[in-house]
C-alpha cells in the first residue's frame, strides 16, 4: 500500500468514526431535560431568602454541577447526570454537615422528579422525594419531601428559584 492509499484509508476510518464519537456525547434530548435549572439563582422559602445557588454545565454538557450557599451558612454541591444505559437521572448531593444523598429520577409531566432512600439517625429508612418544576416566568420550584413509610410525605423544603 503506497503513502496515498494509507492516508486515504486513515481519513476514511476517521470519517467513519467521527459520527460514532459525536453520538456518544451528551447531546441527546434526554441530556437536556434538566437544563432549565442551569443559571445563577436567588432561592426563597417561607417568605425569606434561603440562599443562593449556581448550577453550571460541566464535562462537555454531561453534568449539571450545583453550588449551594445557604443564608444560614450551610453549603453543598450536587452532581446531576443522565445515565443513557439505565435511562435515569442521578443526583449525588454532599454538604458541609456530612449529608450524602444519591437519588435517581426521570423527567415526566413537565418536571424533574428524583427519589431514593437514606438512613436516619436511629437506623430507620427515610424516603426522599425531590421535584424541580420550571415555571412559565423562568423561575423554578424545588419541593423536597420526606416520608418514614413512602406513604405519608412531609415537605422539608419548598423553594422558589429566581435568576439573578
Amino acid at each position: 500500500m503506497n503513502q496515498y492509499s494509507r492516508a486515504l484509508a486513515a481519513l476514511s476510518l476517521l470519517l467513519l468514526h467521527t459520527p460514532l464519537v459525536a453520538q456518544q456525547k451528551c447531546s441527546g434530548s434526554e441530556h437536556r431535560q434538566f437544563d432549565f435549572w442551569v443559571g445563577r439563582w436567588e432561592v426563597t422559602a417561607q417568605g425569606g431568602v434561603a440562599g443562593h445557588n449556581e448550577i453550571t454545565l460541566e464535562e462537555d454538557g454531561c453534568v449539571l454541577h450545583e453550588h449551594w450557599k445557604g443564608s444560614r451558612g450551610g453549603t453543598g454541591q450536587s452532581f446531576n447526570v443522565y445515565d443513557r444505559a439505565g435511562r435515569l437521572w442521578h443526583q449525588f448531593w454532599v454538604d458541609n454537615s456530612g449529608t450524602v444523598l444519591h437519588l435517581t429520577g426521570v423527567f415526566t409531566n413537565g418536571a424533574m422528579r428524583f427519589g431514593g432512600t437514606t438512613t436516619g439517625p436511629e437506623g430507620k429508612t427515610i424516603h426522599q422525594r425531590l421535584t424541580f418544576t420550571p415555571n412559565p416566568d423562568g423561575s423554578v420550584r424545588q419541593m423536597w419531601e420526606q416520608s418514614p413509610d413512602g406513604e405519608v410525605w412531609t415537605a422539608v423544603f419548598d423553594g422558589l428559584y429566581r435568576k439573578q
